[in-house]
């Protein structure tokens, strides 16, 4: 079943079980996904849902930063809810542990040997983990393996 079939779906559900903040959040996805189908003039692949989805969480998850720093607990809560119903169609994230592993064999790969080649193992590793890993935490681990 493909992403937008299973959207589909899920507001369906959301729609008879009278889930508003599901149902909200679901339509949201749904118009990111064919904006961009619209904008790229056809059908997204799996991998151009997932960039959406990725886009989607990202923007949440900054909102929630910066709602946290003003303080601003009754939208902190909405936009964590948010972020619960978007990271449903998420894959699996990996663990920290299968992540180092994943850079190790990347930094190998690439024969990176300093923090100068830190830009070819990023790009050889996102790849491997979209959707998967937040970019901020590779970043981290790639960091702490080349020094």
């Amino acid at each position: 079943m493909s992403l937008l079939e299973r959207l589909n779906e899920d507001m369906k559900q959301a729609m008879r079980n009278k889930e508003k903040d599901k149902l909200t959040v679901i339509r949201m996805i749904k118009a990111s996904i064919q904006n961009e189908a619209i904008k790229l003039g056809r059908e997204l692949s799996g991998d151009e849902e997932l960039t959406v989805l990725s886009r989607e969480v990202k923007q949440r998850k900054d909102s929630l930063h910066e709602f946290e720093k003003a303080g601003r607990e009754d939208l902190v809560e909405k936009i964590r809810t948010e972020l619960q119903y978007v990271e449903l169609y998420m894959p699996k994230q990996l663990t920290e542990e299968e992540l180092s592993d994943i850079v190790k064999e990347t930094i190998e790969e690439t024969g990176a040997a300093s923090k100068a080649d830190m830009g070819k193992v990023m790009a050889a590793i996102m790849p491997k983990v979209k959707g998967k890993a937040d970019g901020s935490i590779i970043n981290k681990l790639v960091q702490q393996h080349l020094s």
